[in-house]
């Protein structure tokens, strides 16, 4: 290794008439946009694919008579001009997007999306999975509604692991280094024109952060990077690998996302009044609100401080289990806090509370446990998973009934454009409403899609599903001579998988719960089918395990043994480094899309989704956004949606694996090949427009994002003003307010109820009446509810509701207690055992939702 005294930035030689193809480059909009991507693969086809879809890269390999010609071509040249007249509408600050057209202009962006990962491109690998790639679509839908919006993330060197195989059949991984002069990332530079640097205290190192910027259409995502030679090496490492390391550099890669992203924000002359952590590892963003937030006012405390920029804040869980969930020893924070529990006025204590859980005899530092706490909304990603998640996070809020605990819900989606193929956007193009690029939720758009011929619709379909075989021969025969494989085995590669075979994809992350190899319970079973003279069946198998995950690597290894025996040569096979490039040819080309994971711990799942867009199927357990989207008319369900112990796990496995079986015999294969006199697969074809028709409105991220913002953005947005502007004094006398209430809280009791009559007959008015003694609190600090449902077996109100009762009046001759009557009706419109009961909680036109302090009084028992 020899250092250099200099370096030089060597740049392509582009013809002037060419040079709107960097504007084109440096915009991710390209990615997501078929016209510019046929716009820079026409340069050289063949390069394009080389590296990887890159245009940067490409244009700084491409031979200098290529580019002459091209600019001496009128059809292409025509061809740029067409591209940068969408481009430039696209970017426009006059674009007449859904943001302006429901909430107005904006000057900076005030929404802030921190994620650990961003899946944007192939050629960008700042991702591993789904987190990142679900991160990618959000920002991508966050552009084409146009919100102002900005990402926060880091810049990671040799990002996620590239994977290739032994000849074992065993995972190994390689770490390829981001060469990002070659990509589309530029570095963020000041006043001056020199690289932006920003300080971050890691432990008692001030860490000089450098940083970068991705322009994702309208919107920009900004990533922090510590590779620079003024840091010591230890610290420059720290953004090499994205999810690698130990705790300690985990830990410092979550400080870096969160405390260095709001201090790059405020550098850039951004105060967001939203922020959205993207899971818990952002989650040290929220006590760098609040130090600057004490720092430009001095008068507030932590707690004050605290109370105003939680209503700013919004947290969003993936997590099923609670041991995935990302915890530190109070050693990693005893090391790198100290300052900042000096500077938020805190004490040790006072600031490990902050984040504690019990673990059972230990305790530990939760970062979804310090986002829950420093945030006043949270959601799971889909509605299942947001039962799961209430029910995990209950131990918070204990005196809250379950249903109720304040984690609402917002189901996944996909950015359709980035995952649909050329083809078939231009098949939606000739036969539905052309808005339905932009209005992507409505119904009414995709009922036309019984609009489109049967045969035109299945024909785009078998074009792509041969596409998806000659990748998968392409990528078999580059594998197996990476392995040294004899050329007789590579050379049969060429007749792996059929263009006209039924083709079941499964490609994901390799964990133990998603159960790749179920399908292999019965490989005498398996091997009748996949083989039927008449009927026959083929699997793709794609996808990565954690490298410290060792259960996972032996589930790819029995993959890719399976697909050696000689009664699946041919008909099971295994692509190595899966990536957006694989996925977006695999759920373009496949026909069914299998997915069984051990209910309920698939989040949700986004993989599916794609495939309705492509003209594909789903089969699925019911679970994440499956348990949604299923009706019998649009794919197919394997089991109930049951759940099982996990003592019961090995049951469930043969249960299901029988279910996925006889549901692949007696349905999915046998409607497949049921053809008419045409060739057609009507019965197929009819279920896939279903598919189209039913979920396309539902499960994208336009849908996603505009909820989001419906639901999450703008009431945070309204109430971090409200509390915020134009000084903090609103918002002092809300925490002022919080802290009394909570000071003088365990004054309240509920002295007596009374409900008349005991029995009526089905809507006849029921009268509750409740004496409540507020202690030294006034009646409009409380709300005063009504609590009502069936019964259970144990005589416990389930399911419950609330509505509010009506304070009618202070107690006769109970002053001293401050007690007062409170009164409501209520009718019941069917049969049956109720339960009735009253509480008590706080109430302040600024609390965004009284659950969330915990403070609760029901009646003593």
């Amino acid at each position: 290794m020899v250092k250099p005294v200099a370096t030089v930035n060597v740049t392509p030689n582009i013809p002037p008439s060419l040079e709107r193809l960097y504007d084109l480059a440096y915009n991710l909009r390209w990615s997501w946009d078929h016209e510019t991507i046929a716009l820079f693969r026409r340069l050289d086809r063949e390069l394009w694919e080389q590296t990887e879809r890159n245009p940067i890269w490409m244009l700084g390999l491409i031979n200098q008579e290529t580019l002459q010609a091209a600019a001496a071509d009128e059809a292409y040249m025509a061809n740029l001009d067409r591209v940068c007249a969408h481009f430039d509408a696209y970017v426009s600050p006059d674009a007449r997007t859904w943001y302006r057209r429901h909430y107005g202009e904006f000057e900076k962006p005030f929404i802030a999306y921190f994620s650990m990962e961003y899946g944007l491109t192939e050629c960008l690998r700042n991702y591993s999975g789904g987190l990142g790639v679900l991160s990618g679509d959000h920002m991508k839908s966050a552009s084409d509604l146009g919100l102002p919006l900005v990402g926060i993330g880091l810049l990671y060197e040799e990002g996620y692991f590239h994977q290739y195989l032994n000849a074992d059949g065993y995972q190994q991984q390689s770490y390829p280094i981001n060469d990002y002069a070659n990509l589309p990332v530029q570095q963020v530079r000041d006043a001056d024109g020199k690289p932006l640097v920003i300080e971050v205290q890691l432990a008692n190192y001030m860490a000089q952060v450098c940083v970068w910027k991705v322009q994702v259409g309208r919107v920009t995502l900004y990533l922090l990077d510590t590779n620079t030679p003024t840091n010591p090496e230890e610290i420059r490492n720290l953004t090499d690998r994205l999810y690698g390391g130990d705790k300690r550099t985990r830990i410092r890669q979550e400080i870096l996302l969160g405390i260095g992203g709001i201090r790059l924000l405020d550098v850039l002359g951004i105060r967001p009044t939203v922020c959205h952590m993207n899971e818990g590892h952002s989650a040290f963003l929220a006590l760098e609100r609040i130090r600057l937030m004490m720092k430009d006012n001095p008068d507030l405390n932590f707690w004050e401080a605290a109370d105003i920029c939680a209503a700013g804040n919004i947290f969003t869980t993936h997590s099923t289990v609670p041991a995935a969930l990302e915890r530190f020893g109070f050693d990693l924070i005893d090391e790198h806090f100290p300052y900042l529990w000096q500077e938020l006025g805190l004490t040790r204590e006072q600031f490990h509370s902050l984040g504690r859980e019990d673990m059972g005899g230990f305790d530990l530092f939760s970062m979804p446990v310090l986002a829950l706490r420093l945030s006043r909304a949270a959601n799971a990603v889909s509605q299942l998973h947001g039962s799961v998640s209430r029910a995990m996070w209950q131990w918070l809020y204990p005196k809250v009934p379950e249903h109720e605990i304040p984690v609402g819900a917002i189901t996944n989606g996909i950015h359709i454009q980035t995952w649909i193929s050329r083809e078939m956007a231009e098949l939606y193009d000739r036969y539905l409403d052309p808005a339905w690029r932009e209005d992507q939720d409505n119904p009414t758009i995709w009922a036309d899609v019984e609009r489109i011929p049967d045969a035109e619709l299945w024909r785009t379909h078998e074009r792509r599903r041969e596409r998806l075989v000659n990748l998968a021969r392409h990528k078999l025969r580059a594998q197996l001579d990476a392995r040294g494989a004899p050329l007789s085995e590579i050379e049969a590669a060429h007749e792996a998988l059929s263009p006209d075979v039924l083709t079941i994809g499964f490609a994901r992350r390799f964990a133990t719960y998603k159960r790749a190899t179920l399908l292999f319970r019965d490989k005498e079973r398996l091997a009748a089918m996949l083989n039927h003279p008449d009927h026959p069946v083929q699997l793709i198998f794609a996808g990565k395990a954690h490298p410290h995950d060792h259960p996972g690597k032996e589930l790819i290894r029995e993959v890719v043994k399976t697909a050696e025996l000689p009664e699946f040569r041919n008909k099971i096979v295994f692509l190595e480094n899966y990536d957006m490039a694989t996925a977006r040819k695999m759920v373009q080309g496949v026909d069914v899309w299998l997915n069984t994971p051990r209910r309920p711990k698939e989040a949700s799942g986004t993989s599916g989704m794609k495939v309705i867009y492509n003209g594909g199927l789903n089969a699925s357990i019911l679970d994440g956004w499956w348990a949604e989207g299923y009706d019998p008319t649009v794919g197919w369900a394997i089991g109930s949606g049951e759940e099982y112990d996990q003592h019961e796990w090995d049951l469930q496995d043969y249960i299901e694996a029988q279910a996925l079986y006889n549901l692949l015999e007696k349905d999915i294969i046998p409607t497949f090949y049921a053809r008419g006199r045409d060739g057609l697969p009507r019965e197929w074809i009819s279920r896939v427009k279903n598919s189209m028709r039913k979920l396309a409105p539902v499960f994208t991220t336009y849908r996603m994002v505009r909820e989001y913002t419906e639901e999450y953005y703008m009431p945070a947005h309204e109430r971090y003003a409200a509390l915020t502007q134009p000084d903090v004094s609103r918002g002092k006398a809300f925490a002022d307010w919080e802290d009394n209430v909570r000071a003088h809280w365990a004054g309240i009791s509920i002295k007596r109820v009374e409900v008349e009559p005991n029995t009526i007959k089905v809507n006849e008015e029921l009268m509750v009446r409740v004496w409540v003694s507020l202690g030294t609190l006034k009646p409009e600090d409380v709300m005063v509810q009504l609590y009502y449902g069936p019964l259970d077996s144990r005589g416990q109100i389930v399911a419950g509701e609330a509505t509010a009762m009506e304070h009618c009046c202070p107690a006769e001759g109970a002053s001293s207690d401050n007690v007062h009557e409170f009164q409501a009706q209520l009718r019941y419109p069917n049969t049956g055992r109720r339960g009735v009961s009253v509480r008590v909680l706080p109430n302040h036109p600024d609390l965004a939702d009284p659950l969330q302090t915990g403070l609760l009084v029901w009646p003593s028992s």
